[in-house]
């Protein structure tokens, strides 16, 4: 059973879409007991960076989600639920993030073009589990203003306007994605098809 965390935003209608397509068994909550019970989780986001966390304090949901991270479950940051894992955004400087992870995300340079809206080619680093079988030159789908430092965990990359950043994550259980593999077609699928395997 996957458990996707509803904080009030967030795209949890294509998320929802998309695995079920992929068959699994699948649940919404805001109840941080419900988190904390959960075997897999999702952490879509969609919105501001401050709002989020905000949020998920408001909610309860902060420690549960750092507790079951660091727990061993299987775990799943989309967009800004990928910027979530970082200590901080520059998006909201008065805001901490979830921390399981050193750095500040931020904005691209001011005479680009924002937000980063449109389909990319992602390059991984190594085996990274969550894109087995994706074939040469993945491209899929992105739509952010900010985006996460480059860090040892860093198992793909994007580049736009010359910024080279994090576009998958994965550290033992955790994994994040920049882009949205709900809205990236068949290979988003197979992302998300490779994160139900785990």
């Amino acid at each position: 059973m996957i458990t996707i965390v509803d904080y009030g935003a967030g795209n949890l209608r294509s998320v929802e879409n998309t695995l079920a397509k992929t068959g699994a068994a699948y649940r919404i909550t805001r109840d941080p007991a419900v988190v904390n019970a959960a075997e897999k989780i999702i952490l879509p986001g969609v919105g501001h960076f401050g709002q989020m966390l905000h949020a998920l304090d408001t909610l309860g949901l902060r420690e549960p989600l750092v507790a079951k991270a660091r727990s061993g479950a299987p775990f799943l940051g989309i967009c800004l639920g990928l910027q979530a894992l970082f200590e901080a955004s520059e998006e909201a400087p008065e805001e901490h993030g979830l921390a399981l992870f050193p750095g500040r995300v931020a904005r691209f340079p001011l005479d680009a073009r924002v937000p980063h809206m449109g389909w990319n080619e992602i390059v991984p680093s190594g085996a990274p589990r969550l894109m087995e079988d994706l074939g040469k030159k993945p491209y899929v789908y992105f739509a952010h203003s900010f985006y996460c430092p480059m860090t040892p965990q860093t198992a793909a990359t994007c580049e736009y306007t010359g910024v080279r950043y994090t576009a998958v994550l994965e550290a033992g259980n955790v994994f994040g994605v920049q882009f949205h593999p709900e809205k990236s077609g068949p290979l988003g699928l197979k992302i998300v098809e490779n994160f139900v395997r785990i």
